[in-house]
């Protein structure tokens, strides 16, 4: 007779976003890709966005502010790692150009990375500490990249890029739309015409690759962009396109390809295998900042992907926490298709290559699924705990583009 785990007595039902969502409890052992179809339907954007609607919402900004005035930890940590970063100060001067090249010659793309990280930064320190001069400084930088920026471009480094700084950029300016010297009809437009299109394309052509050629974060900051710029222009067939391709997306990004195995551990916990743990932990702990990033922006507007599928996202979160903090997890044979003729390619053991990367992508996830939906999260929360509070962000991870993948400060923003 097979024995419930207890853990999943915590919670069998959610109530979503918007309706009743209902999740499935069971553990699933060694599931592979395909064996159940996940039945998907058209999805309807919110008939009203919802603003701050993306990353942080009225609550989590509120929450911040109230718990600094008081000197309250853990916030007080997280507000004290933001203060200190060089790229939170309202003396940043911004580096717009017309041109951002990633991958190739003449690569300039940090420019760009480095400028959103500090007009999130300085966005963060007005709405949450009220210093009206890191407001000017944020969309000081906002409205110049918004008024110059005409093309991202390289070689194919140019749909991360465009991905990646896409959600980014847009978060940013989601959090200063209420501010009178920021150009947000500025904003929207750049997004829409120098960003979107890049995002499209790879999403609908993939380069012109095999479909699995391309990693899942490759596809997820792509999902990102487009749902981000969805929820600042008010456009609900691009935020439709992020969700219906997060559910049932034909490439690696999707939830089904992005977790293709399933397990449950000698403990009783769910776990999902990433579709990068053959490849390396960095990239591998990447995704989880990209997917998390859509799941989060998603819920602030009514979704609730971090539950799709049986909550298979979570499963994924505990399987590389897992592995990162330092103890073993299964492994199946990953074999997938490449460049343009879908030569096959194959991996057969989870690699140790930056295994206990150390990146601000936790938080989020810890305190969605122990705090707001109270499950236990074991892996998860030793992550966060053990390795990573409090989180920083963009300038205290490295000074190369992968310390910039993640806007971070998860700690101040999410701790609750």
């Amino acid at each position: 007779m097979s024995r419930t785990s207890p853990h999943e007595h915590l919670r069998r039902t959610e109530l979503s976003r918007r309706g009743l969502l209902k999740t499935a409890g069971g553990l699933t052992a060694a599931v592979a890709l395909g064996g159940a179809a996940v039945a998907t339907t058209a999805h309807a954007a919110p008939a009203t966005f919802t603003h701050p609607g993306m990353l942080h919402n009225a609550g989590d900004i509120n929450r911040a502010k109230v718990r600094v005035a008081a000197g309250t930890d853990p916030w007080l940590s997280g507000w004290n790692k933001l203060t200190a970063n060089s790229h939170s100060q309202s003396t940043w001067t911004n580096r717009a150009t017309a041109t951002i090249i990633r991958g190739g010659d003449g690569q300039n793309y940090s420019l760009l990375y480095n400028d959103i990280a500090a007009a999130y930064q300085n966005a963060l320190r007005w709405k949450v500490g009220g210093t009206e001069a890191n407001a000017v400084c944020a969309a000081n930088i906002l409205n110049a990249w918004s008024s110059t920026l005409t093309s991202v471009t390289g070689n194919a480094d140019r749909f991360l890029a465009a991905g990646l700084y896409g959600w980014q950029f847009a978060n940013a300016c989601e959090l200063m739309r209420d501010y009178s010297g920021f150009d947000l009809a500025a904003a929207q437009q750049m997004l829409a015409n120098v960003f979107y299109p890049l995002n499209n394309s790879f999403l609908t052509d993939h380069n012109d690759a095999c479909i699995t050629n391309y990693w899942a974060n490759w596809d997820l900051c792509t999902m990102a962009s487009i749902l981000a710029i969805g929820i600042l222009n008010e456009d609900s067939a691009k935020y439709d396109q992020a969700v219906t391709y997060f559910k049932s997306g034909a490439g690696n990004g999707s939830i089904a390809h992005a977790v293709p195995y399933l397990y449950t551990d000698s403990d009783g916990y769910a776990l999902g295998q990433w579709q990068e743990s053959g490849r390396d932990q960095g990239h591998t702990v990447m995704g989880m900042g990209q997917m998390g990033a859509v799941c989060e922006m998603a819920w602030n507007q009514g979704d609730d992907l971090y539950s799709y599928d049986s909550r298979r996202f979570m499963k994924a979160a505990q399987y590389v926490a897992k592995y990162n903090a330092g103890s073993d997890v299964p492994f199946t044979t990953y074999t997938w298709g490449t460049g343009q003729s879908c030569a096959q390619s194959s991996q057969t053991v989870i690699s140790a290559s930056s295994r206990g990367q150390i990146r601000p992508v936790w938080a989020m996830l810890h305190f969605h699924y122990n705090r707001r939906i109270n499950l236990d999260d074991k892996y998860i929360s030793a992550m966060y705990y053990n390795l990573v509070a409090p989180e920083g962000g963009g300038g205290d991870y490295g000074s190369d583009s992968g310390g910039y993948d993640q806007l971070g400060f998860g700690t101040l923003m999410y701790a609750k």
